[in-house]
């Protein structure tokens, strides 16, 4: 490639890329890809599956579903223009064990990922150096969508740990199977 400019388009030989468009672009694509992963997990938990605690320290997937609904909410939701430390928000509460159905917990989950998608394909390229403010905190676009995108896998890693430990044999893998162990 033979030049590079901050924001600007990059050119190499026929090929021209905006290098803002190629990132939230490429943004768009993996926060997607969380969301999928996650519920190619949750579709496989039975309904007692979503209450599950490994230990009374750990978090169940409802309980983890719950945080990333309020998460998602909180800082989506007005993203450009307000703190994404909503006032409303019951953080705690969020980490409270629950009654809610695995179809309450379902249409939470989805509403949060719409809010967040719907936010997201909404930025410019011109957004990414625009400064936004989380807990305070001011941070670029750029920097907002790299944060979250990190907390939201780590959610989803646990959640697919979760379900794969709870679903045991009956586990269809997400990706290339591992091999079975031979007893």
């Amino acid at each position: 490639m033979s030049e590079q400019h901050e924001t600007g388009p990059i050119s190499g030989g026929e090929m021209t890329i905006d290098v803002s468009q190629h990132l939230l672009e490429t943004m768009r694509s993996a926060y997607r890809r969380q969301r999928m992963l996650a519920e190619r997990a949750l579709a496989q938990l039975l309904p007692d599956d979503w209450h599950v605690r490994l230990d009374p320290e750990s978090n169940s997937v409802a309980i983890i579903v719950r945080h990333m609904a309020g998460n998602m909410h909180s800082r989506w939701t007005d993203f450009l223009v307000s703190d994404g430390e909503k006032a409303e928000r019951d953080r705690a509460g969020e980490f409270r064990p629950g009654e809610q159905t695995p179809e309450a917990l379902t249409e939470a989950w989805d509403d949060a990922w719409d809010v967040t998608l719907a936010t997201i394909d909404a930025l410019e390229a011109d957004d990414l150096l625009r400064v936004v403010t989380i807990r305070g905190q001011p941070l670029s676009v750029a920097e907002a969508l790299v944060r979250q995108l990190d907390h939201y896998g780590q959610h989803v890693g646990q959640i697919i740990f979760l379900a794969k430990h709870l679903r045991g044999a009956t586990w269809r893998s997400l990706s290339i199977p591992t091999p079975r162990r031979e007893s």
